[in-house]
């Protein structure tokens, strides 16, 4: 199934060979580690807005599993060709050209295309840098070059990344309308459809790697957020737990969330997949509550010192 490639064979003949090597950098404005680093970055400073950059988080994760999802619906093939064969290459960068510019799996929809949607535009809606026409330009511009780089590139067809970034602004624009809809929950709200999005791409996927390790990451970022919430709420007063139907909501999420952990890390520890999804929950967790509860005792130590300086 061809899917279009007719100009590709135009653009080989005229691109120099050092193209790919720039090309593979260009793409890597979308693989997951930068839009990760991207992302955990901005989490971990959005201290007045901790929970939009939350719900950010939460969309890249769901975003992550419903790529690996309809890709394995779909399961259309790459194309076959490549701008330049590896070997035409100076050895000292071919490892540097098969690190960025190549992939395996299934083509449609272009993973890529997908992602830096989500995340970059994501970005451009919550944050508060420079003007908001400033922002989402320069998410279309990088939403543009990524796309342009795997098509380039030759491991995606045209129709991949027009289709990658379709999907990813109409999830977008059903994300924001529920995030909209209940504008202080945006936080347990994109890491709970991230929990729910990692549940159906093992479902679809026949119980794919990325979508088991998926699945441990989201339950941990999701229990992760759930805990310094429910702290919070003990400290203000609203307990104890059980005489608080949302403290016990959150408490329950969090035994739940803990007891699939432990499930996935010890009982199936000789499982080297479910128990890397397990450790990756805890890492997640403790990665999402950190900021939360660091910034939360510094107000209080704050709080408590204020007195005294004022006397």
């Amino acid at each position: 199934m061809s899917r279009g490639f007719e100009w590709f064979d135009a653009f080989r003949e005229v691109a120099p060979e050092w193209a790919v090597v720039l090309l593979g950098l260009v793409t890597q404005l979308g693989d997951v580690w930068f839009l990760g680093l991207i992302v955990g970055v901005a989490y971990w400073g959005a201290t007045a807005r901790r929970d939009e950059a939350a719900a950010v988080l939460g969309a890249m994760l769901a975003g992550l599993s419903l790529i690996t999802g309809l890709k394995h619906v779909f399961a259309l093939p790459r194309p076959e060709r490549v701008l330049v064969e590896a070997s035409a290459l100076p050895a000292a960068v071919q490892p540097l050209h098969r690190a960025t510019a190549t992939a395996t799996g299934y083509g449609f929809p272009s993973g890529h295309a997908l992602m830096t949607t989500v995340v970059y535009v994501s970005l451009a809606e919550y944050l508060s840098v420079g003007t908001r026409r400033q922002r989402y330009l320069t998410a279309a511009a990088l939403v543009t070059v990524v796309c342009l780089s795997r098509v380039g590139l030759g491991v995606h067809y045209l129709v991949d990344v027009v289709a990658g970034v379709g999907v990813g602004l109409a999830f977008l624009v059903l994300l924001w309308r529920l995030l909209d809809r209940y504008p202080t929950r945006r936080g347990t709200l994109g890491l709970g459809l991230a929990v729910g999005f990692a549940a159906v791409a093992v479902a679809t996927s026949d119980a794919d790697p990325d979508a088991v390790l998926l699945l441990g990451t989201s339950i941990g970022a999701f229990a992760g957020w759930q805990l310094p919430a429910l702290a919070r709420g003990l400290e203000a007063g609203r307990g104890p737990i059980r005489t608080s139907r949302p403290l016990a909501a959150r408490a329950l999420a969090i035994l739940l969330a803990a007891a699939s952990l432990a499930v996935l890390t010890s009982i199936y520890w000789p499982e080297p997949l479910l128990a890397a999804s397990g450790v990756l929950g805890v890492v997640a967790a403790a990665f999402v509550a950190a900021p939360v509860l660091y910034h939360s005792d510094l107000e209080n130590c704050l709080g408590r010192q204020s007195p005294s300086r004022s006397q």
